[in-house]
């Protein structure tokens, strides 16, 4: 599996999305705005992933202050803060990580800044490999549910790319091949970025799982075939009653999944719950620029001047899901009960 995002040295790199397959290509951020940039530009992307790149960004932010003084750091690296939570407006987990940096900053207060400094580079260390062992976990957990022999339908990339490593839907489907259960999976390509083309294909073969890539609108063709035996995606923000905001396209593949009588997971760590949010209706879902919809890399493909909407996330209602998979077990309806026994115990 590839390494996402990493320090090296004094700055981070992290994989250039954007360019796989055709290369897998580093990506280096030197500075706070180097990282915002790679999140706005999808260079990285993928809620945990995000949150991981946030924590990193924060402490590249935290070395470029020149003062010595604690008042004056912790104000401008609360604007340092503000930017890097305003990157993306969808995935919680990038809220999630800098109210974690923001916490250690406070609790160091009147602590020397470079040993501040040195802390939040370690804190941001420390989430990176927490990351990739709530991924190992939720695919123990998630991996009970998957058949001794399955195909596995997803939408988007929740694997090793979006995640600080093993992934979290990709996490499921690799440790259920690992415990030894014969696993193939129907990968959406998922428009417009196709994700699900370049990346999820890219991680499975890389693993040597069978994967087969359809174009979005063929999910319910297969699922009518009898061809789909569950799916499971990963989530960028889950609200108090169990809504998932995802990938767009998703809440069509729960629907489908629901009118054919085939089981709809979601897999994602409990960073990605916001208990602050009662519903989906509450979740902001970004809206990109309709050129992604209109061309393929730098090339056009629709009419000169053509409008075109492109919402990056839609929200499926928790009535469509069947299980939450996450780092301390699964999470079945009613979903307002059990999300609150997890985050009260």
């Amino acid at each position: 599996m590839l390494p996402t995002i990493e320090w090296r040295g004094d700055h981070v790199r992290v994989i250039d999305q954007r360019k796989i397959p055709a290369k897998v290509e580093w990506y280096v951020c030197r500075g706070y705005r180097d990282v915002i940039k790679a999140i706005q530009t999808m260079v990285i992307r993928g809620a945990p992933a995000i949150g991981v790149a946030a924590a990193m960004g924060l402490a590249l932010g935290a070395d470029g202050i020149r003062t010595n003084a604690y008042p004056s750091f912790v104000r401008q690296f609360r604007k340092v803060a503000e930017l890097m939570a305003a990157a993306r407006p969808t995935a919680v987990n990038l809220r999630w990580a800098v109210d974690r940096i923001l916490r250690l900053v406070e609790s160091m207060a009147g602590a020397p800044v470079d040993r501040i400094k040195t802390a939040i580079r370690r804190e941001s260390e420390a989430m990176l490999a927490e990351d990739i062992e709530i991924n190992r976990r939720i695919g123990e957990h998630g991996q009970t549910l998957v058949p001794p022999e399955a195909t596995i339908l997803t939408h988007c990339n929740a694997g090793s790319l979006a995640t600080g490593g093993y992934g979290t839907a990709l996490g499921v489907i690799r440790a259920a091949r690992e415990a030894g259960k014969k696993v193939q999976v129907i990968a959406d390509e998922t428009r417009p970025w196709l994700q699900g083309l370049r990346l999820t294909a890219f991680e499975l073969m890389q693993d040597r799982i069978p994967v087969t890539v359809i174009a979005d609108n063929a999910a319910g063709y297969l699922m009518r075939q009898k061809k789909v035996d569950l799916v499971i995606t990963g989530a960028d923000r889950i609200a108090a009653n169990g809504d998932v905001a995802n990938k767009i396209g998703t809440y069509q593949v729960a629907v489908l999944a629901k009118e054919n009588g085939i089981p709809f997971y979601v897999a994602a760590p409990l960073s990605t719950i916001d208990v602050r949010i009662k519903s989906g209706e509450m979740i902001p879902v970004e809206e990109r620029e309709g050129k992604e919809i209109c061309c393929f890399g730098k090339r056009l493909m629709g009419p000169e001047g053509v409008k075109a909407f492109n919402p990056a996330f839609d929200i499926t209602p928790a009535k469509f899901v069947k299980a939450i998979v996450t780092e301390r077990g699964l999470i079945r309806p009613p979903y307002v009960r059990g999300i609150g026994k997890i985050f009260s115990s």
